[in-house]
């Protein structure tokens, strides 16, 4: 069958061949697979699933069907539709509550995220619109779980704060086509409801400006290490870093439920 290049995401030789997308392993994949396994087991819907690999070593994975904001600016409406943000809320909280009993393979390695400790569930810790799957009016789920890993609930919904409602650098925020920033106070809320966050929301700025600067980091750490793909990412890293001071910047208010 002929390899069709999958736009999208931010790794590089990702392809679909016929129902299955084949990518590059990674030294973190085995323990991705694990997680995806585990997924699978518990009947959790928004994630690929993990079919082995192929004869050149890339691993398998089955293809989630729906759009994808593909690689051209602005992004399609979906995106900053408030269908989508509870649609993210609420996924976020079954892969969160569906990784509880998840107990990683002795020496799994990851790209990002914590050492595993009972009480810790796994983050997709990228879901962005860019590995977003949309189809029918409603969110399928997420591709690319390079990063997934150990996480608290909270850290990894940070980053979904970032991504979706947004909270990223304004600049960013712009060129995705977004324009409605006075709006984003209620967005932030209505994700964090959709998830059924019951932390302190006073408190949740901090970890949105910690999330953003631990994501810069971790570009940073692998373009100094010779990856390529993350090299690109180095202006992606500056965004992140805006985006924690501008965060920081935000008034105390904007953290709090309107009519608190």
């Amino acid at each position: 069958m002929e390899e069709q290049r999958l736009p999208g995401g931010r790794t590089v030789g990702a392809v679909r061949i016929g129902n299955a997308v084949h990518r590059p392993v990674q030294p973190w994949t085995s323990a991705v697979h694990a997680v995806l396994r585990h997924l699978e087991a518990v009947e959790f819907g928004g994630a690929p699933r993990a079919l082995g690999m192929d004869g050149q070593r890339r691993e398998v994975l089955t293809h989630l069907v729906g759009e994808t904001v593909g690689e051209d600016l602005p992004w399609p409406a979906w995106v900053y539709s408030d269908t989508a943000l509870v649609g993210v809320g609420r996924w976020a909280r079954r892969l969160h509550d569906a990784t509880e009993s998840f107990v990683p393979p002795p020496g799994a390695r990851w790209l990002a995220g914590q050492t595993w400790r009972p009480g810790l569930v796994i983050g997709h810790h990228d879901a962005a619109p860019w590995n977003a799957v949309w189809h029918e009016g409603e969110l399928v789920g997420f591709f690319d779980w390079d990063t997934a890993g150990p996480s608290s609930r909270e850290f990894d919904l940070a980053f979904m704060a970032l991504a979706w409602v947004p909270l990223h650098a304004r600049r960013l925020a712009e060129r995705t086509g977004f324009t409605a920033f006075e709006d984003r106070c209620r967005r932030l809320h209505l994700l964090l409801d959709a998830y059924g966050y019951d932390g302190d929301r006073s408190a949740f700025g901090n970890v949105v400006a910690a999330r953003a600067r631990t994501n810069a980091d971790v570009i940073g750490r692998m373009a100094a290490g010779g990856d390529p793909v993350y090299a690109a990412l180095e202006p992606v890293a500056a965004d992140l870093r805006q985006a924690a001071i501008e965060v920081e910047a935000l008034p105390a208010p904007f953290w709090s439920p309107a009519g608190d």
